[in-house]
């Protein structure tokens, strides 16, 4: 009989537990937030530790946004997928002192191959699949800050490289059927001085000169 109470009382102490786990968010008092990135709003997901639904929403795809729905809540870990925002609301989550995990979109089928592809169930599944494994999200981890900034300049350049190239090969086609010729030269010395000698009609077609 005084064991049955014992274990009875053991029960009921484990029962309150495992409520003040799921009431704290999940394991060790961290909860799990799924957060799927719109581009101007995005859904997120909150679920305990047995991947259950706590609470889900909308907020803004901003600074603000972000700090409205993380800023004063307790260490959590927040799963997104990998895509336009994920740098930098990742770098801002991390420092709100949460744990974040990038989910790499390709590899992730049970959401880029759902047949009800839709923000909510994203953001649940991305919250769901981080408190089953980790591992089914393939994690991604994305370059820092400076080193992102330092490939954008880089990328910015090559884009204008090519763009000047597409606008002297269109000049050049544009005069053609004229019978007129753009010279040739390196693409740093292409400028007004290159429609010398051209006619008018040549001239205004490439530049309005």
């Amino acid at each position: 009989m005084k064991k049955n109470i014992t274990r009875t009382k053991n029960q009921q102490k484990e029962a309150k537990m495992r409520k003040s786990r799921k009431e704290k968010g999940g394991r060790g008092g961290k909860q799990t937030v799924g957060l799927d990135l719109g581009d101007r709003t995005s859904r997120y997901c909150t679920v305990d530790e047995d991947g259950g639904t706590r609470k889900e929403g909308k907020l803004a795809t901003t600074r603000s946004g972000l700090n409205d729905l993380l800023g004063k809540m307790p260490p959590s870990r927040v799963v997104l997928e990998a895509g336009t925002h994920s740098p930098w609301v990742s770098w801002q989550v991390e420092q709100m002192g949460h744990e974040v995990i990038v989910a790499n979109p390709h590899k992730v089928k049970l959401i880029t191959q759902s047949t009800r592809k839709n923000d909510r169930i994203d953001a649940q599944k991305l919250a769901q699949l981080a408190v089953a494994n980790v591992a089914l999200l393939s994690p991604i981890r994305h370059r820092g800050a400076e080193a992102h900034a330092d490939l954008a300049v880089i990328r910015a350049r090559a884009e204008l490289m090519e763009a000047r190239t597409a606008l002297i090969n269109s000049a050049r086609g544009l005069v053609k059927p004229m019978g007129e010729r753009l010279r040739k030269c390196d693409a740093d010395q292409v400028g007004e001085a290159l429609a010398e000698g051209m006619s008018e009609a040549a001239r205004r077609a490439i530049g309005g000169y």
